[in-house]
């Protein structure tokens, strides 16, 4: 053998046993994350999904039930950080894992566009016999509230968007950059490379999700941060992210039926310094276009629900109609 062939044999070896490791270490931080923070409601098996929610609170005085629905790459708890025991003092709520993302899962190519998303929320509901529904979206999730008033208009009473994505970007935020990976290295990226890539990226990412306000400290566990770091969060929210582009310009066109008489009353809440999304493009383009919808700018960046939850929670009183 060659002193070139032994030198790239062991080159090799050396490759594939940093694989193993790195492959490894993201299994054990994966399971770490779980433990720390393992599922804390209820299942609900839906066409090509089967959803983690949790509940709290009761409907009272005919008040419609509250729907929180989160953003890209999050999960119920940024909802159950404060905001669901608050406003459970007034009405019924329920916070959903958006198909594949926390806990819920989804089928193989299932309940990955927002139209998907949206009837798999819908079967959520019609299976908990709720008729009509307040939703709370976030980011992603304010998206996903409005493809829901879209499709079933029948199904939402009012909509408090935080934050919300309303129109394609002409660029996607630097936050979202590492999950432009092609479909075929995924799997291999989010098993082996996006643990150990997260942390090496956490400040700035951090930076640019809740800028310009901090991170609370408590973030990691009792707003369930650290699950980001499960290598099945990573592969589903790649594939919310591809599937945004194709069919948010559907969604945009549907607009006019939400200055309709009869259409669900919309409000939206933008901080101004948000750096994940253009509070200009995405709250006040959205009120010209539908310029019946109430827009309250306020200063703070992207993370409403858990950066200023008490201020998340009149809001969503006032959309919801309740004093």
């Amino acid at each position: 053998m060659t002193t070139a062939v032994t030198l790239l044999t062991g080159l090799l070896i050396a490759v594939a046993l940093l694989l193993v490791a790195l492959a490894a270490f993201s299994r054990a931080a994966a399971r770490r994350a779980e433990q720390a923070i393992p599922p804390v409601g209820r299942f609900i098996e839906v066409p090509g999904a089967r959803l983690h929610l949790v509940e709290a609170g009761e409907a009272r005085d005919g008040r419609a039930p509250i729907v929180m629905l989160h953003g890209l790459a999050g999960q119920l708890h940024h909802f159950r950080y404060a905001l669901v025991d608050d406003l459970a003092r007034d009405t019924r709520v329920l916070a959903f894992d958006r198909p594949g993302s926390g806990y819920s899962t989804r089928d193989p190519g299932r309940a990955t566009t927002l139209e998907e998303q949206a009837d798999a929320v819908v079967a959520a509901l019609d299976a908990l016999g709720i008729e009509r529904a307040v939703l709370v979206g976030h980011s992603l999730g304010g998206a996903l509230s409005l493809a829901i008033a879209l499709r079933h208009p029948h199904k939402v009473a009012a909509l408090a968007l935080l934050a919300p994505l309303t129109a394609l970007p002409p660029a996607s935020s630097e936050a979202f950059r590492d999950l432009k990976v092609p479909p075929a290295l995924r799997a291999l990226f989010a098993r082996v490379f996006a643990v150990p890539y997260f942390l090496y990226r956490r400040a700035l990412l951090l930076e640019l999700v809740f800028g310009p306000e901090r991170m609370p400290a408590d973030y990691p566990t009792r707003a369930g941060g650290a699950l980001t770091v499960r290598p099945s969060h990573f592969i589903a929210a790649a594939e919310d992210f591809a599937a945004v582009s194709p069919v948010m310009p559907r969604i945009e066109a549907g607009y006019p039926a939400l200055n309709a008489p009869g259409a669900p009353r919309v409000h939206v809440l933008y901080g101004r310094g948000d750096r994940v999304l253009d509070h200009r493009m995405q709250g006040e383009g959205f009120a010209a276009r539908v310029p019946g919808a109430r827009l309250e700018l306020v200063d703070g960046g992207h993370m409403l629900p858990v950066t200023q939850a008490a201020l998340c929670a009149g809001f969503i009183r006032r959309a919801a109609g309740i004093v």
